[in-house]
């Protein structure tokens, strides 16, 4: 069951229902988004029903909610959501709008992250990637700079004019990730790691959930409640492909999720073809068809030396290939009624 608060709810009115809930032995879990609050409540159903929730001060309405994911369902919340992303630079990701995010896969130098936030920038990206975290498949592979990392993209981000994302990847680091990013990113390999979920979700961020390398979409949908649950409601999921057993591209994207998603929850959907594809040939087609597809917005890699690049080099985009990339995305989101940020 959830309890969906009135815009002009006040912190009172949220604690009486909370107090309400407690008293039948019920659990009560606050997630606050842009415009409203949502309580999910755990318990029995019938003990609810009889506290009259409705009834109290500063309650819009109480659903029942047969999805799992209760919170990021559309059942309660049939509008789809719109995420702002970023502090004095504030950018959406939502329905109405494209989203184009890029940047280095990893974050080598101060030098080459500029220079990468240079290119994506001029390409038309409004939020700036980075990664300083990186876990690998490999652990003799490039591991990331950590804090030195995260220093550099935040510097970074200021010195373009963009918020910044960047993956978290332990418990331990999701403070001074949140310190320096506009955004938290759980990768593939992260979505069910649940404690994680739970701690960016009391981290007061917006979080980027990746999809798992082999998790079904409610899997991952109920990843994204661990977040929601912890008080979180700003939440982009991340379409980045899927291991199948075609070997031609590094995972197979599922673009069929995004609608599907979409159609399950309010969360906006982004789709990353870089890693989806591990070529940067495929790149921009897999883009357009991400935009035809109703994505809410991409997140592409661009590199200034991609040949000697620490991380993910043969998929990262400059040149022809980021120009073509640029001019997708200033055009073909109009076909499908949304305006790119800019």
């Amino acid at each position: 069951m959830v309890v969906v608060m009135a815009p002009d709810a006040t912190a009172e009115d949220v604690a009486r229902v909370v107090e309400r809930v407690e008293s039948v032995g019920g659990e009560a879990f606050v997630s606050k988004g842009l415009s409203r609050t949502i309580i999910g409540l755990v318990g029995d159903i019938e003990s609810f029903h009889h506290l009259n929730l409705r009834t109290l001060a500063g309650v819009a309405d109480v659903h029942r909610i047969s999805d799992p994911y209760k919170l990021v369902s559309r059942q309660h919340h049939p509008e789809r959501s719109t995420i702002w992303v970023g502090s004095t630079t504030r950018v959406p990701i939502g329905p109405e709008t494209f989203t184009f995010l890029a940047g280095p896969c990893a974050v080598e130098t101060a030098e080459q992250t500029l220079a990468a936030a240079q290119m994506a920038k001029a390409a038309g990206a409004t939020i700036l990637r980075g990664g300083a975290y990186k876990p690998r498949t490999s652990p003799y592979a490039f591991q990331g700079l950590g804090v030195a990392g995260l220093q550099i993209l935040r510097e970074t981000g200021d010195a373009v004019g963009l918020p910044v994302v960047t993956e978290v990847v332990d418990v331990r680091d999701v403070a001074v990730v949140a310190e320096h990013a506009d955004m938290l990113q759980i990768g593939t390999r992260n979505m069910a790691n649940f404690g994680l979920l739970q701690a960016v979700g009391k981290a007061g961020k917006p979080v980027l959930l990746k999809r798992g390398m082999t998790a079904t979409i409610e899997e991952w949908l109920m990843a994204a409640e661990y977040i929601a649950q912890r008080g979180n409601l700003d939440i982009v999921l991340c379409e980045r492909g899927i291991r199948t057993f075609e070997p031609a591209t590094r995972n197979t994207l599922d673009i069929s999720a995004v609608p599907v998603v979409q159609a399950a929850s309010h969360l906006p959907v982004i789709v990353d073809p870089s890693h989806a594809a591990g070529r940067k040939d495929l790149v921009v087609p897999l883009s357009r068809a991400a935009i035809a597809a109703g994505a809410d917005g991409i997140i592409v890699d661009v590199h200034p030396h991609p040949e000697t690049a620490l991380c993910d080099g043969p998929q990262a985009l400059l040149g022809g290939e980021l120009r073509e990339l640029a001019q997708a995305v200033r055009t073909l989101p109009q076909v499908v009624g949304r305006s790119s940020v800019a």
